[in-house]
């Protein structure tokens, strides 16, 4: 049976613990969550004990329901796929340093500009009802 949130597209660049485990609720409630990690995979993965098969249980607990990507932000390439990525999600979480997103060209002033409605950064969607 789908969830409330079946067909809704969830970006996720965070890391550690605040936007994982809001994406993990967002997954869990049908939404389909795309991680964005680095090439070497997220820093999490790493984080022993306790493992199961290799791979910490906190970045399993944390990441499930979730597809995953591996992109270097650095790569012209990779941040266009990152940027295709954002453009068609409905929402999109990161948790950067200040002033990253906005280097990178993800800022959302910048995918509005490509005619993405604001994403879910804590504001309303214009379209929504009040």
């Amino acid at each position: 049976m789908p969830g409330p949130l079946d067909g809704v597209l969830v970006a996720d660049f965070s890391r550690i613990l605040a936007g994982p485990y809001a994406t993990m609720l967002l997954a869990d409630l049908g939404a389909d969550v795309v991680k964005v990690e680095g090439p070497g995979g997220d820093d999490t993965r790493t984080w022993t004990p306790p493992v199961r098969d290799g791979v910490s249980t906190y970045y399993l607990g944390l990441n499930r329901n979730k597809r995953s990507i591996a992109l270097d932000l650095k790569d012209p390439e990779d941040l266009a796929l990152a940027r295709e990525l954002a453009e068609r999600a409905d929402v999109m979480i990161e948790s950067f340093r200040p002033g990253l997103i906005g280097e990178l060209g993800l800022a959302p002033d910048d995918i509005r500009r490509a005619g993405w409605p604001p994403p879910g950064y804590g504001r309303r969607r214009q379209d929504s009802p009040p």
